[in-house]
């Protein structure tokens, strides 16, 4: 082995000081289905910490689709969409999607990381510019180092920042805008009417990752731009089934002209195998089920209301969110793995945040919900988890912050 590489690899002590302290949260083996409830170590543990907002990865319905879809088809497809790895499973989820999401056409990729470096790379050219909100997912930055652009990011969700940055450059200058429209940490939602009035002043393409946001919010969970009542002002919509859709992979939507484009340049299209047939039949499935039960969604929302009240009374610091995605601002890198191990050993799964995904001082807990959590079990999270941050004495400094 190379000696220097190991100088490099040996040097890399955080995760094994974090095992040594009893704190290590990462890499934890499920031994179960994914459900509000998940065996760990022969344990059972309230889930907390997943993004299947729906609820639907054990759902039978969607369990028989992918069974029947590996009768038909197999197993995988060996190949990319460009060459011999396009099924007609493909075609009839690209057609539904596009359908559901009101869009002129779709086109599939194995991940949602997949679709973000898919769209941004070939579209942006070395003469245009990329304004990435500072708090975007890691597959759009990413998708910007891919790219030749020039990016520019602009203070979360400030839009007199990302007008500043649009306004210093020629109207007919390609300029694209990319956000997520749900952040996937602070649970917050893009600002959408806002970057739309900027885009259409400053000649800008608005581009959304509604990875978060699918099944989640807008008419029969469509997106953000739904949401907001300007679905058509999105130009470009990038998404993902591994959340609502209780699947494994990624879209782009948009008009037919620019998934025209990308079918024949996107790198990560074109040199990457299919989903599989499984993958695609699950997301058709969880499809029917989102549209047939429209109930599913507006559980949700009385879940995560529900939580986000019982949170704030308790004297929780939880931002701005406004999602099921409940962020529990601790501010401290050890404080936020202590949390989560002794909210862990009393049942309940949830995810720290810390540096360097976010800055120290910005350190959380990431409390998301399901459409199937129950009052009680999100009673009995929201105890353990007051109990314990009060021991480590969490939310007094967050009194302290607010009165200083």
């Amino acid at each position: 082995m190379n000696k220097d590489l190991l100088v490099r690899t040996d040097s890399f002590t955080a995760p094994e000081e974090t095992r040594k302290a009893g704190l290590y949260p990462y890499f934890r083996v499920i031994q179960s289905e994914q459900d509000t409830e998940v065996m760990i170590d022969g344990k059972t543990v309230l889930m907390f910490g997943s993004n299947s907002y729906m609820g639907l990865t054990n759902h039978p319905k969607i369990k028989e689709a992918a069974k029947a879809a590996t009768d038909r088809y197999g197993t995988g497809c060996a190949g990319s969409r460009f060459l011999n790895g396009t099924l007609s499973i493909h075609i009839e989820l690209e057609e539904a999607l596009a359908d559901y999401l009101q869009r002129e056409a779709v086109i599939l990729y194995s991940t949602g990381f997949q679709a973000n470096l898919g769209a941004l790379a070939p579209l942006v050219s070395r003469h245009d510019y990329i304004f990435i909100d500072e708090r975007v997912h890691a597959s759009i930055i990413d998708a910007c180092r891919l790219s030749f652009g020039k990016v520019q990011k602009f203070a979360h969700n400030d839009m007199e920042d990302l007008e500043r940055l649009a306004a210093k450059l020629p109207y007919d200058t390609l300029k694209f805008i990319v956000v997520d429209g749900i952040f996937s940490m602070e649970g917050d939602l893009a600002p959408l009417p806002g970057i739309v009035d900027i885009a259409q002043r400053y000649n800008c393409v608005v581009v959304c990752d509604d990875a978060h946001a699918l099944g989640v919010i807008g008419k029969q969970g469509i997106g953000t731009g739904s949401h907001y009542g300007i679905n058509d002002a999105v130009d470009i919509q990038i998404g993902t089934f591994s959340k609502s859709m209780a699947s494994l992979g990624g879209f782009i939507a948009s008009s037919k002209s620019v998934i025209e484009f990308l079918k024949h340049t996107s790198r990560s299209l074109i040199f990457s195998a299919s989903m599989t047939p499984a993958a695609a039949a699950s997301v058709l499935a969880a499809l029917e089920i989102i549209k047939a039960e429209p109930e599913r969604i507006d559980q949700l929302w009385v879940n995560t209301h529900y939580a986000i009240a019982r949170f704030r009374d308790l004297g929780f610091e939880i931002g701005h969110t406004a999602s099921p995605i409940i962020p529990l601002y601790v501010r401290d890198n050890h404080k936020t793995f202590a949390l989560a191990t002794m909210a862990f050993n009393e049942g309940v799964f949830i995810n720290p945040v810390v540096s360097p995904a976010v800055p120290s001082e910005e350190s959380l807990i990431r409390f998301s919900l399901m459409a199937t959590h129950t009052i009680a079990q999100i009673d009995r999270a929201v105890e353990i988890l007051h109990r314990n941050a009060r021991h480590l004495g969490i939310l007094d400094h967050q009194i302290d912050l607010v009165t200083v």
